[in-house]
């Protein structure tokens, strides 16, 4: 299914919600070999993966091609397919 940046943007917000919303995973960087730096959510039959920042690099939700930043009070489409 190719999404749009509309949708996959939606899907991201939810996902991130799932998971505890975007002060939650800005605010706290995992050590980069954690076993839980990463978490999969399922929204809506759509694998939405998500990166916890780290020092050096921004917390950020992938789906169907699209990248987008996790910041404090927002999130940022990077890329898309």
């Amino acid at each position: 299914m190719v999404l749009d940046e509309e949708t996959a943007h939606r899907l991201v917000l939810e996902a991130i919600e799932q998971v505890g919303g975007t002060r939650r995973i800005h605010g706290n960087p995992r050590h980069p070999f954690a076993l839980d730096a990463t978490r999969e959510v399922e929204v809506e039959g759509q694998r939405v993966l998500i990166r916890y920042g780290e020092i050096s690099s921004p917390a950020v939700a992938e789906v169907a091609g699209y990248v987008f930043e996790i910041r404090a009070d927002e999130v940022v489409k990077l890329f898309g397919p």
